[in-house]
């Protein structure tokens, strides 16, 4: 399936997981894809566009989190999240993302995505602050106190570019629980970016993640999309594994 330009393809079944995004900031890094590739869940490997993957910090606020067909989930069900993720492909030709970190300041949320997802959510005092044309975001990791800070201005400049769609056109995720590779598919409207501009950052989450040095260097892509986002996710699905050991086809 490839990086769709427009609204996010139909779920294949039945939504469990409704979701509002908005106020997103995207900070990607160009990477080499022979360093992400150990990274990967088995069956799967880097997204690859022009010889490179990416590495992408992504901070948003979340809200309107509910379990479906039940009603949002008051106050637990909105908080700031920030991720750190890399862009994967499967044999099947399933594009997606495979999250390195999550950090979310909601505890009851992290502790319910790591179940049901089984997703690697971190508790964190995640925190954003707005002004009319800016956007900071900034989190500390309660155990290792790990931290990042980043504050990114808005042109008015939309970004509609082959490459700006490459890292927001998106419908899944990757990711590797018991042993077992699993594909979440989501849908949701076409991001609309606007071109970004990074005023300040400061972070050792993209280090924790597995890419010590990469966050030194300023971001090859700023992108910001404020625009509330109705999101919704299927319920995951195994990747089958082959008689040769491989992973094809997936099973619910």
């Amino acid at each position: 399936m490839p990086a769709h330009p427009h609204d996010g393809p139909p779920l294949p079944g039945r939504a469990v997981v409704g979701q509002v995004w908005s106020d997103l900031v995207f900070l990607h890094w160009r990477a080499d894809p022979e360093r992400v590739a150990p990274m990967m869940p088995a069956g799967v490997r880097p997204d690859v566009v022009d010889g490179a993957t990416w590495v992408g910090l992504i901070g948003f606020t979340l809200a309107d989190h509910r379990f479906l067909p039940l009603p949002a989930v008051p106050v637990w069900g909105t908080f700031v999240e920030i991720n750190v993720r890399l862009y994967s492909i499967d044999a099947a030709g399933r594009r997606g993302v495979v999250f390195r970190s999550l950090d979310a300041s909601r505890l009851v949320s992290v502790l319910a995505a790591r179940a049901l997802f089984g997703l690697p959510y971190v508790w964190s005092r995640t925190r954003l602050q707005r002004s009319e044309s800016a956007w900071e975001f900034t989190a500390t990791r309660h155990w290792s106190g790990a931290r990042t800070a980043f504050r990114v201005a808005a042109t008015e400049e939309p970004d509609d570019s082959p490459e700006a769609r490459w890292l927001t056109s998106r419908w899944g995720f990757h990711d590797s629980r018991r042993g077992r590779t699993i594909y979440a598919r989501n849908t949701h409207p076409a991001w609309q970016p606007l071109r970004g501009r990074l005023l300040h950052l400061e972070d050792s989450f993209v280090a924790a993640a597995g890419f010590p040095g990469l966050a030194d260097r300023r971001p090859d892509s700023v992108l910001v999309a404020p625009a509330p986002m109705p999101t919704l996710f299927s319920r995951p699905t195994t990747m089958r594994r082959t008689d040769d050991g491989g992973v094809a086809s997936l099973e619910r």
